[in-house]
């Protein structure tokens, strides 16, 4: 029979499958590619460099990222971020190959980062452990939160797995970790019924703020530095924002008067902040404020993400949003192209980033601590996370090159 032959030869069934699928596909209309939108990758990139740089104390080049200029910093970028970009990512995954199959593509990716950070635990605590013996300072395994590893470190390799015990700057991972595991449920309640969602997401948030609601630590009594239940909503409203329903455009279409509003809020947030660091500002608050309001505005708590916080946050997506347009010319010149590598692999550099800010630190403790060093090391710092980002990027590249070479080689048998 002549379908014998044609079935036992792979490779002839290789080719009249492939000459198949281009059949369908040549009677389908071409499918559009999608763009992708460079400020995602452009302000996430801009967030990993201001965290490598507020992970540096004593840093005179800190002083020119966002935490100095308002009441949110880096973290509220990274949060909204990841939620905006998980939304257009596994929401295109779920459209394709339906729900079940995004779910578990979303676990696979929290698996990675579950392992990511705990071999970023083991050699940070490594790193930190041996300089300190070496050049005989415990400031850096106190400062660092390190203690309870040397003095039990059975007992907190098990709270590490957990994720119940962490050293000092390693608390945004679990943070993704867990908000990207509730992801796949949260996202389908998002677009089924998004305002009892949302709602639902602002609940869990006040619950969070004035319950005490927050996950435990190996600490008794104190909780996540990231608080998930309160951060959630950030990273939620990133969602919202990438896959909101039509009918949703006219209310979060730009308004003159709220861009107003947020411009002043800024600038308020701005002497706020300024207070802090320099006596003319903090005399011009005295001056105009009554003690009540003090009261009431301290602490700006980060850990439950203090309404102050998210107000300033949103005033500067909203305004960055109307004046930061997908088509920005700037995004596309060569000054920008290293804050996009670095935003595109993202976990590399974060990972990479916390290396580096503890080594800036003991370089500016042991060594020199003068604003040439300063300069220097934070330079240092952001052109090796923008090496690795670009290494990453051409690997990446060429691996996408080499599979679409051997798909060719396949269909032309």
């Amino acid at each position: 029979m002549r379908f014998v032959p044609f079935v036992l030869s792979p490779r002839l069934f290789a080719r009249f499958a492939a000459r198949t699928a281009e059949r369908q596909r040549a009677g389908a209309a071409p499918a559009r590619k999608q763009e992708r939108d460079l400020r995602v990758d452009f302000f996430r990139g801009l967030a990993l460099w201001f965290i490598f740089l507020d992970h540096v104390p004593s840093n005179a080049i800190g002083q020119f990222t966002l935490r100095n200029f308002g009441f949110s910093d880096a973290t509220e970028i990274f949060v909204f971020i990841s939620g905006y970009s998980a939304a257009i990512a596994y929401g295109r995954s779920e459209r394709k190959l339906g729900f079940v199959y995004m779910t578990a593509h979303v676990w696979r990716r929290c698996w990675q980062l579950y392992v990511a950070h705990l071999i970023l635990f083991v050699f940070y605590t490594a790193q930190v452990a041996w300089l300190a013996e070496r050049f005989s300072n415990s400031m850096y395994v106190e400062e660092l939160n390190i203690t309870r590893f040397l003095e039990a470190p059975h007992i907190a390799l098990l709270e590490a797995l957990t994720l119940r015990f962490r050293p000092a700057n390693l608390d945004i991972l679990p943070l993704y970790i867990v908000l990207l595991f509730v992801f796949p449920f949260v996202q389908r309640a998002l677009r089924a019924m998004p305002v009892a969602a949302l709602a639902g997401c602002f609940s869990l948030y006040l619950a969070a703020r004035y319950l005490g609601w927050n996950l435990p630590t190996s600490v008794e009594g104190i909780g996540w530095y990231f608080n998930p239940f309160a951060w959630q909503l950030l990273f939620f409203i990133g969602a919202v924002c990438a896959i909101a329903p039509p009918r949703w455009r006219p209310v979060m279409a730009w308004r003159p008067w709220l861009g107003a509003l947020c411009a002043i809020y800024l600038v308020f947030s701005t002497v706020v902040a300024g207070s802090w660091q320099f006596d003319t500002f903090g005399d011009l608050m005295a001056a105009w404020m009554p003690q009540a309001w003090f009261e009431w505005m301290y602490p700006i708590d980060k850990t439950n993400m203090d309404i102050l916080r998210l107000a300033h946050f949103g005033a500067l997506a909203y305004l960055c949003a109307h004046y930061v347009r997908p088509s920005a010319r700037f995004l596309r010149q060569g000054w920008a192209r290293p804050l996009i590598a670095c935003g595109r692999q993202s976990l590399y550099v974060f990972c990479l980033g916390i290396f580096l800010s503890f080594a800036a630190h003991f370089a500016l403790v042991e060594f020199n601590a003068r604003l040439p060093m300063q300069i220097g090391v934070s330079i240092a710092g952001i052109g090796l996370m923008t090496s690795l980002a670009a290494l990453m990027n051409w690997y990446r590249q060429r691996e996408t090159a080499a599979g679409e070479r051997k798909s060719t080689r396949t269909v032309n048998g």
